[in-house]
């Protein structure tokens, strides 16, 4: 299917959203919204927002992919994750003026972008709302960071036959590697206690998710410390019981991936899951 693509400029809380959206020839009644996170802009990592954008507009669906307010081409000082609830409220309204077809809308996100998809859909009421496709989300804590290193990395290497055999030669330099362990554990140890619920953006996130009527998406990446960050969290945080476990949450684990899909062979397969996952939402209007 053939699309096109323009640029938009929209006004959001006196200063300037800028986006680009991609819209095909005969677009449906379902859209797409990213939500760009981190220091980053609407082309993304890799072209992977490009990418992305286009091989679902090539399929009907409509896409807008902007910068927040402070970032990239947009105005104004830059605003944190946790706080542009506004301009992706703007970004809705955006695609749906620009594309009359569309009647229901998923954000996608990446990293701390999927975290700001989720809270947004805790912080407002928004019908228009049906899908949300969270790539690796963000919820670093010092106590899960902590938790994270010493489970897949000290643990992972004292199974390494490599990392035996430089210490036996003398040529592993372990008194960096000790140094970080006794951080991460006295990371652990001054854990603080359970925080009250909606006091931290990741009980906020794990509140939003509970309550998220529509579909969820969760694609991770199979070698990325943030996705295992977010499962140690998931796992060991009684604010998220059950949520991953939850008939309305599809997961997809991407084999060896990094955090921001690099190879062609990750980003494809990323890709594919996003693509089939709206496919399957479009057909339950």
């Amino acid at each position: 299917m053939n699309f096109l693509e323009q640029a938009v400029v929209t006004p959001c809380e006196g200063e300037s959203l800028v986006g680009i959206l991609s819209q095909p020839e005969q677009p449906g009644t379902l859209g797409m919204v990213m939500v760009v996170g981190g220091p980053q802009y609407r082309v993304g990592s890799h072209r992977q927002f490009v990418l992305l954008a286009r091989c679902l507009a090539n399929a009907g669906f409509p896409v807008l992919r902007f910068d927040h307010r402070g970032m990239g081409d947009s105005s104004g000082e830059r605003m944190l994750f946790d706080n542009i609830q506004e301009d992706i409220g703007v970004a809705l309204d955006t695609l749906l003026h620009q594309c009359p077809s569309v009647q229901r809308v998923v954000l996608w996100g990446l990293c701390d972008g999927a975290s700001a998809a989720l809270l947004y859909s805790g912080q407002r009421t928004d019908a228009r709302l049906a899908g949300l496709c969270l790539l690796n989300p963000w919820v670093r804590s010092e106590a899960t960071l902590a938790r994270t290193h010493i489970k897949h990395y000290y643990t992972g290497r004292l199974l390494e036959g490599s990392f035996w055999r430089r210490l036996w030669k003398g040529e592993y330099e372990w008194r960096p590697s000790l140094s970080g362990l006794w951080q991460n554990l006295r990371a652990l140890r001054s854990e603080p206690a359970a925080l009250e619920p909606d006091s931290s953006f990741q009980q906020k996130m794990a509140l939003a998710l509970r309550q998220f009527p529509g579909q969820v998406l969760l694609l991770l990446s199979a070698c990325d410390y943030t996705a295992k960050e977010f499962l140690e969290c998931a796992q060991s945080d009684p604010a998220w019981r059950g949520l991953l476990q939850r008939p309305t949450l599809q997961r997809v684990d991407v084999a060896d991936a990094d955090h921001t899909f690099s190879k062609a062979i990750w980003r494809a397969a990323a890709e594919q899951a996003v693509l089939d996952w709206m496919h399957q939402l479009e057909c339950t209007a």
